[in-house]
């Protein structure tokens, strides 16, 4: 079969659904936080010189011989349980093999037909409605490395001049978390996707078995998606757009793909079973390659590694270990910081829980740090089109700025100039502040002074207010904060011209 072209129309979404019925399939790829790789000792750790964290076994050299790292197994238990999953008595690993170029084996140590984890689940909720999303599997893998195409309109292959690749990646340990088809969401399809990422998302910081930095590649989704007859029971062909990053674009390609597809089977064209590639400057995808299945891979079992068998006795001791769960936790914390059910419903939509939560234990309140996350941060977010973890702002600034808000060494106003500069990249707080020159002005020689020229200018005012129309001092501090760039206290000022006019 040969691919349609993407140049057939999209059909609007709405009216997508008045003749297809989506089916979603989500595969999350976490990148565990162990300080090594999976089957050597090469450090595990983001950001080293390119090639500099490598070694025989993760090359994949000849006689090299691949151990298990025991936290990366740890760690695959406690997500499952954790996703409500059954842990496997006994499993083992598989070669998937295939070429290309950033897996320097050939092939990549996974697990096939037999999963460390199966039959889990995990319920989102979407505009008040609770989707039960059914995870088949997760498997322990190796990560593979990364390739840069340089030169090219597109950063891909096609097109470049030449491909770099950086092997630092390849052996870093894998969960992959597979769901089965996710029927019935209907017009929610994008948001249940975006949901389920974001729950995975916020369970997984919990175990703290990954730093799921979507924008650093640690936590990625693979998205399948497909379209059949409205009302048919049916399973139409899938297409899988690869490795997205962040929790919008999992929406946004959710959403394109079903316009897509249903253009295409409008058309009375059949879809093209292939990985896409997700753009996120367009929100659109584009062809990848044929998709394989599974016989393609040809598996068989790893013959350099033996069994993963955990003990019933242990698999109990890590269900004991598990923190609270998601939803426990959400009802308790919407508690202790008095939030509305709405309020609640906004923060845990926009992956602002774990962040407020790191920021009231830094020492700000709840109602300031949802107002911080909530309002300023998040307005930046959606501008810079990323989620609130990848803005690079930390729950530790913005308490820090909250602390000086609250020590009356910043108003709000200049609070928001402070959050600019962070975001800009322009140093700590304090160094922002500094260059800024951002502190309140409190000294009353200072705001004594800039008083009576406000006065002097406005004798009118003045005399209303000795005339006892205290409503008319609004007009008064206006001039000083003007002539203070903002940085007056402004009760303070309030104070002063009552002084001075009574």
């Amino acid at each position: 079969m040969t691919a349609v072209s993407d140049s057939l129309g999209l059909v609007p979404f709405d009216e997508v659904l008045e003749k297809y019925d989506p089916a979603m399939g989500l595969e999350v790829h976490v990148e565990l936080n162990t300080n090594t790789k999976m089957f050597c000792g090469c450090p595990a750790t983001f950001g080293g010189e390119p090639n500099s964290q490598v070694c025989p076994t993760c090359l994949g050299l000849p006689g090299s011989m691949p151990v298990v790292n025991a936290k990366a197994v740890e760690s695959a238990i406690r997500i499952g349980l954790a996703l409500n999953g059954r842990i496997a008595e006994w499993c083992r690993f598989a070669r998937k093999n295939y070429f290309y170029p950033d897996m320097p084996k050939n092939f990549q140590t996974s697990q096939y037909d037999e999963p460390i984890v199966y039959d889990g689940y995990l319920d989102v909720e979407v505009e008040g409605e609770t989707y039960r999303v059914e995870i088949e599997r997760a498997h322990m893998e190796e990560d593979t490395g990364k390739t840069t195409h340089i030169g090219g309109a597109t950063g891909r292959i096609h097109g470049a001049d030449y491909s770099l690749v950086d092997y630092n990646r390849a052996g870093i340990p894998l969960i992959e978390i597979v769901t089965r088809p996710i029927l019935g969401a209907g017009a929610k399809a994008p948001q249940v996707a975006k949901a389920y990422v974001a729950a995975l998302r916020e369970i997984l910081l919990g175990l703290g078995v990954s730093d799921v930095r979507m924008d650093q590649g640690s936590m990625r989704c693979d998205v399948n998606l497909s379209l059949s007859p409205k009302g048919s029971g049916t399973l139409g062909t899938r297409t899988e757009t690869k490795n997205v990053n962040s929790l919008r674009s999992v929406e946004r390609a959710v959403r394109f793909e079903m316009s897509r597809h249903a253009g295409i089977l409008d058309a009375g064209e059949a879809i093209f079973q292939e990985t896409r590639h997700f753009h996120e400057d367009t929100g659109t995808t584009s062809a990848g390659r044929a998709k394989s299945d599974a016989d393609d891979y040809r598996y068989f079992p790893e013959p350099d590694l033996v069994p993963v068998a955990p003990s019933r006795e242990w698999v109990e001791e890590l269900r004991a270990s598990l923190p609270e769960r998601t939803a426990d936790k959400r009802a308790r914390l919407q508690v202790e910081w008095g939030y509305s059910d709405l309020e609640m419903r906004d923060v845990w939509a926009a992956g602002a829980l774990s962040l407020i939560e790191a920021t009231v234990a830094e020492g700000a309140s709840a109602q300031a740090a949802r107002k911080w996350w909530m309002a300023e941060l998040s307005r930046s977010a959606n501008d810079r089109g990323v989620e609130l973890a990848e803005l690079g702002v930390t729950p530790v600034q913005v308490a820090e700025v909250q602390k000086l808000v609250d020590a009356k060494t910043l108003t709000d106003k200049l609070a928001r100039q402070a959050f600019e500069g962070l975001l800009a990249g322009e140093g700590t707080v304090s160094e922002i502040i500094d260059a800024r020159g951002l502190a309140v002005v409190s000294d009353d020689g200072a705001l004594g002074a800039a008083v009576d020229e406000a006065i002097d200018a406005q004798p009118a005012v003045a005399e209303k207010i000795r005339g006892g129309n205290q409503a008319a001092v609004g007009a008064l501090i206006g001039a000083v904060m003007k002539a203070t760039g903002g940085k007056a206290d402004a009760k303070r000022v309030r104070e002063l011209i009552l002084e001075k006019l009574a």
